[in-house]
């Protein structure tokens, strides 16, 4: 009988997940599987994690929160080298990264798998010792994930982002950046800058041609431009049109990227609160064990 970790976040999302609890606990004895709860702390780091996984022989870790719980869990399974498969059960504010994955669209067939052991390697990036499965990004506007609260998040969901969003839109101004990809070093005046692993980011699907197993990341910048030619990308993005084409957007492939800016600029993991720049963000290749559907 194989036993999963469910790691869970008891505010994440509208903080209902508890609620579920027995339904899912059902959903896998009914597959001859056995779940054991772990409520996620605080802490960036949990000590007690990995010792209750060695405890447990575990089969595999299910994240249930969104992406700032999975960002946590797989800083802690990588930091710890606990090579077993991670699973998804999305019920945060943002599940970017479940949503590439299309497991609520299709969660039982996920379940099924999880179960029956079918998963792949997947890349990560990496920026010194801390590790991002979905984006990372720097620049204005990077901060909005992190200045929205709890109560907003599970009354409003993702709408307390865009309203945050659009109140922080009059004061964007041009960063001087320094860029680096593989060996090619540019100066730009930008935005911001996003650093994807997948092509969801905030909840908009088909960003670019992103893939999570090719030892690659997408970086796109958003140049300086007037009002008008950033309302454009923004309508374009919302409507789901492609925008790596507009003259104000820079979209390259590479292994690593470095990034540096004289202004004070921290990054953002996943929705998390990232290191300063200058940043190093690289790809670390086929490195996250995933059960996939």
């Amino acid at each position: 009988m194989k036993k999963f970790l469910l790691a869970y976040n008891p505010v994440s999302g509208d903080a209902m997940f508890k609620k579920k609890l027995d339904d899912i606990i059902n959903q896998f004895q009914s597959r001859d599987c056995i779940i054991i709860p772990y409520r996620t702390k605080k802490e960036k780091f949990d000590p007690y994690f990995a010792a209750c996984i060695h405890e447990l022989k575990a089969d595999g870790v299910i994240a249930a929160g969104g992406d700032g719980t999975l960002h946590k869990i797989i800083n802690m399974m990588l930091k710890e080298n606990l090579d077993i498969p991670v699973g998804i059960i999305p019920s945060g504010t943002s599940n970017d990264f479940a949503s590439y994955l299309v497991i609520e669209d299709n969660f039982e067939q996920y379940l099924e798998n999880i179960c029956t052991g079918k998963s792949k390697y997947v890349d990560v990036g990496s920026i010194g010792d801390e590790y991002f499965i979905n984006v990372a990004s720097a620049g204005m506007m990077t901060s909005v994930a992190h200045e929205v609260n709890t109560r907003l998040k599970n009354t409003f969901g993702k709408l307390a982002y865009y309203v945050r969003g659009i109140g922080e839109l009059p004061k964007l101004r041009a960063l001087d950046f320094t860029i680096e990809a593989d060996g090619e070093t540019f100066h730009e005046k930008i935005f911001f800058i996003l650093v994807i692993n997948s092509p969801v980011v905030a909840s908009f699907k088909n960003i670019a041609d992103a893939k999570i197993d090719d030892g690659k990341l997408d970086m796109i910048i958003l140049r300086q431009c007037n009002f008008p030619e950033l309302m454009k990308i923004a309508t374009d993005i919302i409507a789901g049109k492609n925008v790596l084409d507009n003259k104000n957007i820079i979209h390259k492939q590479a292994t690593y990227f470095k990034f540096s800016c004289p202004d004070n600029i921290e990054s953002d993991l996943d929705g998390e609160i990232g290191p300063g720049l200058p940043i190093t963000v690289e790809t670390v290749s086929h490195k996250l064990k995933m059960f996939i559907l």
